[in-house]
């Protein structure tokens, strides 16, 4: 299987991991609106739903396949063949289907989850490989748990079901509980020690239980994964998934790293704030990349430093995720540039010995209330003035 080495496959899996959010569900129209979004944000492969979970998600698996055309349509089921029926069912008209089956991967989950054992596991992994096989050529295999599974038979397991026919094989931090240390030593001990690893793409789908799902998507780019699976807004069940729009832009920033996507970055906002209305959903003010506060400037260091180069304090611009311009927020701790800054957006020109007793005039009303508009800024002019 030949690959372009540095292109990193953006899998997201907002419409069937990030809808497992309470209160988040959607229905098959808003589905196939976001996934529109998504296609012409340019993600490589659209998870759509688990189809035997219920009648809503098969008919949404259905639908997402004839709206969208150019992304990989994926489905998720469990390692049984009635799974794999329903969802080679639903994935009926997707023109480029691919199932995603798997089993768990770590001890607590094989004696814990199943009663079971690493072979008879290790068999029924095989087996739905196989069976998914019958129906479509892409068959992407989940390890569940791989964060904490014994890292000889993950390597076992992985090969085994690279050998049955897995195209990708996903290597989940199901319950957010590597270090990125860990967990990037775990993908890169599958690239050195899976003897046909490279005859499919390495996963990484990461939670957020720590803090980390970011942190340990990359590590597993940087040892070697090529497919990150994640979510906008970084939503999902629990404290959520990997968040698509914090990955892309790490990529893009960092470039020494060499890795780079198809996603068109400008579209990051908008779709951010659709899958935030659409799930009810609100962003935090202090998210990365999407909050309201992502290029917002209020301490008076920053501020001069900002205006004198936006650089001295932002490593993204704006514009690139489709961001309305940074702001300067005036508050009690901004300094006379921003202020300045704000006057002169306003038409008003003062000079310095002016500019130095509205200033004052400026930091008491500041102290009174959290924030200062263009109508508190008018007013203080109007006063100085008369």
């Amino acid at each position: 299987m030949i690959h372009d080495p540095n292109k990193v496959y953006i899998f997201d899996t907002t419409l069937r991991d990030g809808e497992q959010v309470p209160g988040c569900q959607l229905d098959t129209n808003q589905k196939v609106e976001i996934a529109k979004s998504l296609e012409l944000l340019g993600v490589d492969v659209i998870e759509a739903g688990f189809p035997v979970s219920s009648p809503g998600d098969f008919n949404s698996v259905i639908e997402l396949s004839k709206a969208v055309t150019n992304p990989i349509i994926c489905a998720l089921t469990r390692a049984n063949k009635n799974d794999i029926d329903v969802a080679a069912d639903a994935l009926r008209y997707a023109k480029r289907p691919r199932i995603h089956t798997g089993i768990g991967a770590s001890d607590f989950h094989i004696k814990h989850k199943f009663n079971s054992t690493r072979e008879d596991i290790l068999e029924r992994a095989v087996d739905a490989v196989k069976y998914a096989k019958k129906y479509v050529e892409d068959i992407e295999f989940y390890a569940e748990d791989a964060g904490r599974a014994d890292i000889e038979f993950l390597a076992k397991m992985v090969e085994a079901v690279i050998a049955a026919g897995a195209t990708v094989v996903n290597i989940p931090d199901t319950n957010g509980y590597c270090l990125p240390d860990q967990y990037g030593s775990k993908i890169l001990f599958l690239k050195e020690n899976v003897k046909n690893i490279d005859n499919a793409i390495i996963s990484v789908h990461c939670h957020n239980d720590l803090g980390l799902a970011t942190a340990n998507s990359i590590a597993g780019l940087q040892n070697g994964a090529r497919q990150v699976e994640c979510t906008i807004n970084g939503i999902g069940e629990r404290a959520g998934n990997t968040s698509m729009e914090e990955v892309v832009m790490i990529l893009k920033t960092h470039k020494v790293l060499g890795l780079n996507t198809q996603i068109d970055a400008t579209r990051f906002y908008e779709i951010s704030h659709m899958v935030r209305n659409q799930m009810n959903m609100p962003v935090q003010p202090n998210k990365a990349i999407v909050g309201g506060n992502a290029f917002s400037h209020s301490s008076g260091i920053h501020q001069d430093g900002f205006l004198k180069n936006r650089e001295n304090y932002e490593i993204i611009r704006p514009e690139d995720v489709g961001f309305p311009d940074a702001t300067i927020v005036l508050t009690a701790r901004s300094g006379r540039h921003a202020l300045k800054h704000h006057l002169d957006r306003l038409g008003h020109k003062l000079e310095k010995d002016h500019l130095d007793i509205v200033y004052k005039q400026f930091l008491v009303l500041a102290d009174s209330k959290q924030g200062i508009n263009d109508h508190d800024l008018n007013q203080l002019v109007a006063l100085h003035l008369a």
